[in-house]
């Protein structure tokens, strides 16, 4: 039987006490044919020393600048060929065997192009991760969300979702992909820096006529929130920001426009919301998004779907 050789890789970013912590579990994850590699975003701390101080089976990949999430792992993968990657946050803790059942199942089915395991809050651990929890989806007005949670609040598991099935997009914590189908989408869009660049890479994957799954058999266990907390305004800025480019990016141009005329609305009523909590920065974050959506509106436009398969939310 050939076993695919999969490669397990963690951007990092000034994250030794995380790699400390959490390198160790994916190091006794169990797989036959694994290459584990710590891809660095150029830390200022002395997390490259210490990996190869404290763990020389790890490989190394050395990135020139900070080039965020999404440009950080299209740069790294450049460097790595596998059957496939798995894309891991540095605050993941994962199970003994958790890599087998999820590639066994991506195996079975030539259009599944990439899976996520069922993820669940590592200081409360009966309880769903908001970061991907169950799988996620996309409402009629674009706003992601996840099967475990709702809003911020997140569900107890026992059980509810233990059955395998399609999503439409899968968490970045823990994202397991064929490298053909990364190579055939093109990666993550490097504009986004970070925040839903694995939400916009599932949609322009299921566009090309692929599947994206949850496979529960697998459990990893995520901190979230380790590099940018949720009070930052730049995070509000990239949320904000993100979802507009990937609305314009995959919706087809009727759908897009609309949707997008009722989102502004909407990030309206956000902003204004945001003004009455006291909280300027926030709402000035929406107002920049905004900006810079409009400032990048041609750039995004020759980034479309498709023309043969464009998918909406409502299509799953």
């Amino acid at each position: 039987m050939n076993i695919p050789e999969v490669a397990v890789v963690i951007l990092n970013w000034n994250g030794k006490a995380y790699l400390q912590k959490f390198l160790p579990f994916v190091l006794a994850s169990g797989y036959p044919k694994l290459r584990i590699i710590v891809a660095d975003n150029a830390s200022a701390d002395d997390s490259v020393a210490f990996v190869r101080s404290q763990f020389p089976q790890v490989e190394l990949i050395l990135n020139k600048e900070n080039f965020g999430f999404a440009g950080g792992y299209n740069a790294a993968l450049e460097h790595v060929e596998a059957d496939y990657f798995v894309l891991l946050n540095s605050d993941v803790e994962v199970t003994p065997g958790w890599i087998t059942p999820v590639i066994q199942m991506m195996e079975s089915d030539p259009h599944i192009a990439a899976a996520q395991p069922k993820l669940k809050d590592y200081a409360r651990r009966q309880c769903f991760e908001y970061a991907g929890a169950a799988g996620g989806f996309i409402d009629q007005f674009g706003y992601p969300f996840c099967r475990g949670r709702i809003f911020d609040q997140v569900e107890e598991d026992s059980g509810q979702y233990d059955v395998p099935g399609e999503i439409f997009w899968a968490s970045g914590a823990a994202l397991f992909i064929k490298r053909t189908c990364w190579l055939e989408a093109g990666g993550f869009d490097a504009d986004f820096f970070a925040h839903m660049e694995e939400i916009d890479l599932c949609w322009r994957l299921k566009n090309l006529g692929y599947k994206i799954m949850y496979y529960p058999i697998s459990t990893v266990y995520h901190i979230g929130g380790g590099t940018l907390q949720a009070e930052n305004p730049y995070k509000t800025y990239l949320n904000f920001r993100n979802n507009l480019f990937m609305l314009q990016k995959n919706l087809p141009l009727g759908q897009a426009v609309l949707t997008l005329f009722i989102r502004f609305w909407l990030d309206f009523i956000s902003l204004l919301k945001f003004l009455a909590d006291g909280k300027v920065k926030h709402a000035r974050a929406i107002n920049k998004a905004h900006v810079a959506f409009f400032a990048s509106f041609g750039t995004n436009r020759k980034k479309g779907p498709p023309a043969l398969r464009c998918l909406t939310p409502r299509d799953l």
